[in-house]
């Protein structure tokens, strides 16, 4: 499949890599239809981006939160992830949107609001977790600049 995305270009997206957001995500309950983009241009490992595919001007940043929250865990009912089918814990796959404001040092990432994907199945979902351990803007710049220059190191 092609699409002309506003922050790639024009990409092509096999079918067998769009994820399926059966109940949409938080906020555009219409978008169910995504791609997992790694710019490989802009040489981050850090950041990726859920780039939709009936949207194409609609892509999100998100990172694996055990970059910034080593002991992110956050408890989830097995109910809210019921439509993604059996799970198997090396196909799982969770990630977190993050905030990149003008001003670059506020970046942050949302720790109470994680998109869980079952990789076997291609079905994913957007749970909010309860409870105060979790923010909704957890700053994560002078994380990933120490994680920067440890890996320089």
């Amino acid at each position: 499949m092609e699409i002309n995305t506003k922050a790639f270009g024009q990409i092509t997206i096999d079918d067998e890599k769009i994820i399926h957001f059966p109940k949409g995500i938080v906020g555009f309950p219409e978008l169910t239809q995504f791609a997992l983009i790694h710019d490989k241009e802009k040489g981050t490992d850090t950041i990726h981006w859920l780039q939709s595919v009936q949207e194409p001007g609609f892509a999100m940043p998100v990172m694996d939160p055990l970059l910034v929250c080593p002991g992110y865990n956050p408890e989830v009912n097995d109910e809210l992830l019921s439509h993604l089918g059996e799970i198997e814990e090396e196909e799982l796959l969770v990630l977190v949107t993050v905030t990149v404001p003008k001003d670059i040092t506020r970046m942050s990432v949302n720790l109470k609001g994680p998109i869980v994907i079952n990789a076997a199945e291609r079905k994913a979902t957007q749970v909010i977790v309860e409870g105060e351990q979790y923010q909704v803007k957890f700053p994560v710049y002078d994380i990933l600049n120490a994680n920067k220059k440890k890996a320089g190191e």
